[in-house]
């Protein structure tokens, strides 16, 4: 937990969202507004930018990531995309509510998770679904689909050597909150999930996700 004192700022990385940031510091979506004129559209901010952040409690923990939507467009600059890329799969339901998606057959997700914390449950499905998980590997629980993956060999890359599909795990500093790797759009990364980023705090997958000190993990090649 960060303590926040009666003015503080924030270094806006991709994937974050206002709401997301106004919850992680404690204050509210029309206060961050306020204390940053350039913001006309609470629906975009930009990556790069400083936020100015009000007067707060301190930042929130244990919350499962910040889940913004992140950009859109191609999962890769180039070329066709394999089908059995999970990336590409995940891309086929942006924009579908995780509520709504794991009592559905499109996936193999489980319906007992609640609508706020899909995260790993998605990308557990999308992996098995690409053929690159079974169903012995896949969990609900970030901190264990992460044990089940590192446990069968995969390994963490940077960066710049991430394919598309790759599993980007947020673990640190009270996060816990997995997206996919979706490949690079005019030069910046793209990433997909399950992420919080419906008024109610339920996730829908989208664009984004990928927030704070992330770590890439990659199969065995």
């Amino acid at each position: 937990m960060t303590a926040i004192g009666s003015t503080s700022s924030h270094h806006i990385a991709w994937g974050d969202t206002l709401s997301a940031l106004a919850v992680r510091y404690g204050t509210s979506v029309d206060a961050l507004m306020s204390a940053n004129s350039q913001i006309r559209d609470p629906n975009k901010i930009y990556a790069g930018d400083t936020l100015n952040i009000p007067g707060a409690a301190g930042g929130a923990t244990g919350s499962q990531g910040t889940g913004g939507v992140g950009g859109t467009g191609a999962v890769s600059d180039t070329g066709a995309v394999d089908a059995r890329n999970p990336a590409a799969i995940a891309e086929q339901f942006i924009g579908r509510n995780a509520g709504e998606l794991k009592y559905s057959d499109e996936l193999p997700m489980q319906s007992w998770v609640p609508n706020n914390v899909n995260c790993a449950n998605f990308v557990s499905a999308v992996l098995q679904k690409a053929g690159v998980i079974d169903a012995g590997q896949a969990s609900a629980s970030v901190d264990q689909l992460a044990n089940n993956l590192k446990g069968e060999g995969w390994q963490t890359v940077s960066l710049a050597n991430a394919r598309p599909g790759d599993v980007v795990l947020m673990q640190k500093n009270g996060q816990s909150h997995v997206v996919l790797f979706a490949g690079f759009e005019g030069g910046k990364p793209q990433f997909i999930g399950s992420n919080n980023v419906n008024a109610d705090g339920s996730q829908r997958i989208s664009w984004g996700g990928a927030s704070g000190n992330y770590e890439i993990i990659t199969p065995p090649r």
